[in-house]
């Protein structure tokens, strides 16, 4: 038991650094976000926006990617390793969710990449805070099932 411990720890204690780090980058593409839907409500005919805009665009694609690529591998993997069935299960339903965010995501990235248009930007903008909303929340759930619930065992002091 105290093995296991003290794999766990050797395996996943990492996983909450990375998992703070992407948070963090979470809380920088939602002031980018907040910013960019200010300058939109307040100065609509600002040549700021579109650089605003190409940032946040930037940092979405990093974001969604890292989650992708990195994030809920290692989670479902903490999973896996711990033999939770039940976090498992809840969490390929997320993933489901979350995976609809990311089309979404890169399709709001991909029509801003293609135009200088910005007339629907306000109104596109709207949509993207839900889809991140749903996003968010889906995310926090995966993290709660698959990571919280095992970080008794993951930081359980050696004997």
């Amino acid at each position: 038991m105290l093995d296991n411990c003290k794999n766990a720890r050797e395996l996943w204690g990492g996983v909450s650094e990375i998992i703070d780090r992407w948070l963090h980058d979470r809380q920088t593409m939602l002031v980018q976000y907040c910013e960019l839907a200010a300058l939109e409500a307040a100065e609509p005919e600002s040549v700021e926006r579109q650089d605003r805009l190409r940032r946040l665009c930037q940092q979405m694609v990093d974001y969604v990617s890292a989650g992708h690529f990195e994030i809920y591998d290692k989670l479902i993997r903490e999973g896996q390793e711990f033999e939770n069935q039940e976090a498992l299960k809840q969490a390929a339903e997320l993933f489901e969710v979350i995976d609809h965010t990311t089309g979404q995501v890169l399709d709001f990235n991909d029509k801003y990449l293609e135009t200088d248009d910005l007339e629907t930007l306000g109104a596109d903008l709207s949509v993207l805070g839900e889809t991140l909303e749903t996003r968010f929340r889906a995310e926090d759930r995966m993290i709660a099932v698959l990571h919280t619930a095992h970080r008794d065992l993951v930081n359980a002091p050696e004997a």
